[in-house]
């Protein structure tokens, strides 16, 4: 009996863990990126959309931000908030950001250029 509790134990523990893109999405609201960045993390008037974004790209720019490296002064901005996110934490921000499946009829994209966004 205790091998089977030894052996579904951990497979519980493993379904009960929230996704690495539920984490992102938690971390996205927790840190306050839905401020500047939407709701549905489609962008504002100022600030670049970041659903449907490629993976690499953003963990770039994170990287970069959390490293004190911001290229212009809109995303100078960024370096406080990146400077606390661990590497687990920017893989989890990442991950919902080009996975991006929240409802879509919310999602309202950035019109403006696209570019780097700055952010």
């Amino acid at each position: 009996m205790s091998k089977i509790i030894l052996l579904i134990l951990p497979m519980m523990v493993l379904m009960a863990a929230p996704s690495s893109y539920e984490q992102g999405k938690n971390l996205y609201f927790a840190k306050g990126c839905s401020g500047c960045h939407g709701i549905s993390a489609g962008g504002t008037n100022q600030y670049p959309a970041l659903a449907y974004r490629r993976k690499v790209f953003l963990m770039n720019k994170l990287q970069n931000y959390r490293s004190k490296q911001g290229s212009t002064q809109q995303s100078q901005l960024m370096i406080p908030f990146a400077m606390g996110l661990s590497d687990k934490e920017i893989d989890a921000l990442t991950t919902f950001f080009s996975e991006y499946h929240e409802n879509k009829s919310n999602y309202k994209p950035d019109l403006g250029a696209r570019g780097d966004g700055g952010s």
